[in-house]
């Protein structure tokens, strides 16, 4: 008698649950990455809700969600998993590039914003790398948040529309500051060590204390608070 896959998955398997309400693309896309041995899907659904009531029992990995969905909308539903199990990574896969939207998705916690032309190869390397814990941006996508760092009318008008009426003040010290800007243009901790000419030990402590203070989980989330709030 044939047995589980889900189950009996060796622990190097990253394990994926999909969220999609095209019925195709969700099949053809775990079709696609089955192929890959060190991946697994152990769960699909069409709705946020329907992956919501999924979730507790299949403990996946890696969750990679659409944004047009229909009732609660991926953006929501990200914060939802990002509350209830802040293990699960995140992927955005979505047809949306729109500015708004991108910022939206990576304060709500996704860990990649993936469009949906991407290869399957390369799907694969993001998936492993967020599953490493690494950040990652289609490079279309990753030009419009760097682009704000430099653009204030934008970060002005993303706080308005946040419903922010003033720059949000924070005790960070003059050396966080400088770490923060490095986090927001994306640089690992190897390279503000290299960069502001520090211990890699003293990045890290830097970063520790900027998520405290900023009182986010990750990196993604301060860079984003970052920008939204004008911070840097």
């Amino acid at each position: 008698m044939s047995s589980n896959p889900s189950t009996t998955a060796p622990p190097s398997v990253i394990r994926l649950f999909i969220v999609e309400d095209y019925h195709l693309t969700r099949i053809g896309l775990m079709a696609v990455l089955n192929e890959f041995p060190q991946l697994r899907f152990v769960g699909e659904a069409e709705s946020a809700e329907e992956a919501l009531s999924k979730l507790p029992t299949l403990t996946p990995n890696v969750l990679l969600l659409d944004l047009g969905l229909p009732g609660m909308n991926g953006i929501e539903m990200a914060q939802t998993v990002r509350d209830r199990w802040p293990e699960i990574k995140i992927i955005i896969l979505t047809s949306h590039n729109e500015e708004e939207e991108v910022i939206a998705a990576l304060g709500a916690g996704a860990h990649a914003y993936v469009l949906k032309d991407i290869k399957p190869q390369r799907l694969l390397q993001v998936i492993e790398t967020v599953q490493d814990g690494a950040v990652w941006l289609d490079p279309a996508i990753a030009s419009l948040v760097l682009n704000m760092v430099g653009n204030p009318e934008a970060i002005a008008a993303q706080r308005r529309a946040a419903g922010h009426s003033s720059t949000v003040e924070s005790d960070l010290t003059e050396r966080e500051l400088e770490v923060l800007q490095l986090v927001v243009e994306g640089k690992s901790n190897p390279e503000i060590a290299d960069k502001l000419c520090i211990s890699i030990h003293t990045a890290k402590a830097h970063v520790g204390s900027i998520l405290n203070k900023l009182s986010v989980n990750d990196r993604v989330q301060a860079a984003i608070k970052a920008l939204k709030e004008h911070i840097v």
